[in-house]
């Protein structure tokens, strides 16, 4: 009998190959483009637009920019990056700790129900999270009047009751987004370690850890992001004139008129300051991303 030997592909059919897989990105790059890169767009176009108050011409410039970067448009940003950083710091360490306690039990009939209620809470925040904490822990709140919290220096309107209200949703975001990189350390990796006479302590700092340094930075960036672009709980618990100063209370008052009439462009400038921050935080986390997501391959 002959054997049949399969037929190498000729480069003529590997380049269409590829060409018909790049073609089946084009969808995805068209939607980026239309959701990100449009309005990105009009906001750089928009901020770089300086109007004259007297003559009301519009000329192009960094007076915008310049504006948003002094005063309390700086104080707000630096406040806003302040407290998402505390949200982002304090959510993965509190997420990743549940996270592991859940997975580590073994028990199906709790790690159910804590996935499911982190699904819910994650996505529980605006104007029905803000009421929540108002009427929970607020001045006239049932806990506060309860226990006596205003004796004790306890303020839901200041930056440790934001930061409270933020871990709300931040905490079960943190751990839907570590459960599945706990379920990818593989158990023949600590009974190597235990083997070699290492305690749970140096498991954790030199594999553990640093195998879920990629999932822990990501988790990190999403909570930064998340609390840094939160807007509809901060508004509706705090108001625009609120003791805590964000940028995305100031984007919202300029675009209004609420505090300065003209100020829209200077809203946009914002918009963008808020923009490169971000893009700041995402220059950071992926080199380090791809240096060590090797170890969950």
């Amino acid at each position: 009998m002959t054997a049949v030997v399969p037929r190498r592909p000729t480069p003529l059919a590997t380049a269409a190959r590829r060409g018909r897989g790049r073609l089946a990105i084009v969808p995805l790059f068209a939607f980026l483009a239309f959701a990100f890169g449009l309005p990105l767009a009009a906001i750089t176009y928009a901020a770089f637009q300086v109007r004259d108050p007297a003559t009301k011409d519009v000329s192009f410039g960094t007076g915008n920019i310049s504006a948003s970067l002094q005063d309390a448009y700086l104080n707000a940003l630096r406040s806003s990056v302040e407290i998402s950083a505390t949200v982002a710091v304090l959510g993965v360490i509190c997420g990743t700790l549940l996270a592991q306690a859940v997975v580590s039990s073994g028990w199906a009939w709790l790690r159910e129900p804590v996935l499911t209620a982190s699904g819910v809470l994650a996505n529980f925040g605006g104007v029905p999270l803000a009421f929540a904490w108002v009427a929970t822990l607020g001045n006239a709140g049932m806990l506060t009047d309860l226990f006596d919290l205003t004796e004790y220096g306890w303020s839901l309107y200041s930056f440790t009751g934001l930061t409270a209200a933020y871990l709300y949703f931040a905490i079960p975001l943190m751990v839907l987004t570590i459960t599945p990189a706990l379920d990818g350390l593989r158990p023949q990796w600590r009974e190597a370690a235990q083997n070699n006479g290492a305690s749970t302590w140096q498991f954790w700092r030199h594999v553990g850890i640093p195998v879920l340094t990629p999932s822990l930075l990501g988790g990190g960036v999403l909570l930064f992001g998340a609390s840094f672009a939160a807007h509809a709980t901060a508004a509706a618990m705090l108001g625009t004139g609120s003791t805590v100063p964000l940028i995305t209370l100031k984007i919202a008052a300029a675009l209004g008129g609420d505090v300065l009439v003209g100020q829209e462009n200077v809203a946009f400038a914002m918009s963008l300051d808020m923009i490169v921050v971000v893009a700041v935080v995402m220059a950071i986390y992926l080199p380090l991303q791809r240096r060590s997501s090797r170890w969950l391959a």
